[in-house]
């Protein structure tokens, strides 16, 4: 969680919301990003969605069933359905959302049987550190 809170900073020293993420798979770093939308001009590019377009492409497989993702804000709805596509099978997250939590605090996209494969959720992992970094970064925008 500590390298996905300095790539959160990347973020934030962009003007982005600093949200950071990486993708580990048998002890290795195999994909990390930070969120993206912005600059990129492309709402897609939240920092799971940017990790998981580098493993993806780092191991040729759109599949990641033995990898772990760690995120500093819990997945919103469209993170937990790309997870879900790419059969992650653990994310750890820092900070709940409870406006747009797709992993429990709203609701649990991750863990629904409605679905073909169910990603372990572990949440709370550095969450005031996380979730510190959020609130600080709101307010200098306020």
């Amino acid at each position: 969680m500590r390298r996905a809170l300095a790539l959160a900073r990347h973020a934030e020293d962009a003007g982005e919301v600093p949200v950071g993420a990486l993708i580990v798979r048998d002890d290795e770093v195999i994909g990390e990003g930070w969120n993206q939308p912005i600059a990129s001009h492309d709402p897609t590019a939240h920092a799971e969605i940017v990790a998981l377009r580098a493993a993806t492409a780092r191991v040729k497989n759109y599949r990641l069933p033995d990898a772990v993702l760690y995120v500093t804000l819990e997945p919103c709805a469209m993170c937990a359905g790309a997870i879900v596509q790419a059969r992650i099978a653990r994310v750890v997250y820092g900070a709940a959302d409870p406006k747009s939590g797709a992993a429990g605090s709203v609701v649990n996209l991750l863990d629904s049987t409605a679905f073909n494969h169910r990603a372990q959720i572990t949440g709370g992992l550095l969450a005031d550190e996380c979730g510190r970094r959020l609130t600080v970064f709101f307010q200098g925008k306020r």
